[in-house]
């Protein structure tokens, strides 16, 4: 167990390290968002709705019209995020020793995130280990733990749990599994009130397919071999179904209001993070 402990504590802090230096220089970028909710500073009157509560109503706004209002103040209390990350053994690929595993690439863009979230005052948490979101350099560091040790639900999906209303979800991984098990996966918390936001890492070489010629191919989940002759003969086919993949993502995050989008392991990682935080931070808003 010690060795393990000194063999963890010898790797975690670069992987750290590397991670809050993407926050860091995402977060140059970022300015403070205001939001409606708990807070004490007055923000706007809006008009009442079922559901909201009686002491929030506003009855001098309210007397001057044959309306009712409510009155909003500033948002202070933290949103709840889940981040999950595919831990599917296919993860674990790259084409060239250059680049980062796909796997490597998802746990930096995972805890990149989280410290991004908690400078904003975000709760977070991973996906399935059963800890409630929470915020603050401990937590940043056990989830590093976690991140690094590889704990999480296996399988290329997560699975549907039930999380507080007006949570959200990140899933991260190739999210090249049926379209109908990630459309099923994603409803099944959209259909729970949860908002979300899909991102898919693939290696280079799964984009372009550039090889050529006589070329045996190896399942990295137990699929058997595949043997080609001539690998450019089926390229154009590959980039189609590629590309149906993608487009089909795109529509499953559409019809539950989340969003999608994609990052390549050989490109920088602070414009994938940046569009991620700038998207979760519109629905944080809300």
């Amino acid at each position: 167990m010690r060795q393990r402990a000194e063999q963890l504590a010898a790797t975690l802090p670069p992987l750290l390290v590397a991670a809050e230096r993407v926050a860091s220089t995402v977060a140059q970028g970022v300015h403070g968002r205001r939001r409606i909710g708990q807070g004490e500073t007055f923000w706007q009157f809006r008009q009442y709705t079922p559901g909201d509560r009686p002491e929030t109503i506003d009855w001098r706004q309210s007397a001057k019209s044959d309306r009712v209002f409510v009155r909003e103040t500033e948002w202070e209390a933290a949103q709840s995020v889940w981040i999950w990350r595919d831990l599917s053994p296919s993860m674990d690929w790259r084409s060239s020793d250059a680049i980062p595993t796909k796997r490597e690439r998802a746990d930096l863009m995972t805890l990149a995130l989280a410290a991004l979230l908690m400078r904003g005052g975000e709760h977070v948490a991973l996906l399935g280990l059963g800890a409630r979101p929470a915020t603050g350099r401990s937590v940043l560091s056990r989830l590093a733990v976690n991140v690094e040790r590889g704990d999480g639900p296996g399988g290329d999906l997560p699975p549907v749990l039930p999380l507080a209303r007006h949570g959200h979800v990140v899933m991260i991984g190739d999210l090249l599994a049926p379209l109908e098990d990630i459309d099923a996966a994603v409803r099944g918390y959209a259909e729970a009130g949860i908002r979300g936001y899909l991102l898919q890492i693939l290696d280079p070489a799964e984009e372009a397919l550039p090889y050529d010629g006589r070329v045996r191919f190896e399942g990295t989940e137990g699929e058997e071999p595949w043997l080609l002759t001539r690998v450019e003969s089926v390229r154009g086919d590959y980039v189609a179904r590629l590309a149906a993949q993608r487009a089909g993502l795109r529509a499953i995050a559409r019809a539950a209001g989340w969003t999608f989008s994609s990052h390549r392991g050989d490109q920088p990682p602070q414009a994938a993070l940046l569009a991620l935080y700038v998207a979760l931070s519109a629905t944080l808003k809300r």
